[in-house]
């Protein structure tokens, strides 16, 4: 006997359907996210974009400002700046200068040696600087 369609069972009638909605989505799917992801490339290469020439504004600046400081810092400058302020400043005089003695460290006790006399030790650590 010859089955009818009607007989079929629910499955068999929706499959070739499922299948193509299916395929549809996956097609679309993969439409939806290629657009989105070409849309974050673009996004992304702007955004370099700003921030590059951002970083080159700020070298630019920092290059005038290294100029600037170097200007201001220099010795004519800042005698020229005394001078128009009438602040009386000059060198330093001798009697200025406070010189401080580094105190001594405690130090072991020294053997004497073969020839009778005491070595000296030296410290390990450098000089302080005078002006500091």
């Amino acid at each position: 006997m010859a089955r009818n369609r009607k007989n079929q069972p629910a499955a068999i009638r929706f499959g070739p359907a499922l299948k193509a909605l299916l395929l549809c989505l996956a097609i679309g799917g993969f439409g939806i996210g290629y657009v989105w992801q070409q849309t974050q490339i673009d996004q992304l290469g702007r955004q370099i974009t700003r921030r590059e020439l951002t970083l080159r504004d700020l070298q630019e600046k920092n290059r005038k400002m290294a100029g600037l400081l170097h200007t201001l810092a220099s010795p004519g400058w800042l005698d020229q700046r005394v001078r128009e302020l009438n602040l009386s400043l000059g060198p330093t005089q001798p009697g200025q200068v406070w010189r401080l003695t580094e105190p001594a460290l405690s130090s072991p006790p020294v053997e004497a040696s073969a020839s009778g006399s005491e070595e000296k030790l030296a410290s390990t650590r450098p000089p302080a600087r005078a002006g500091w």
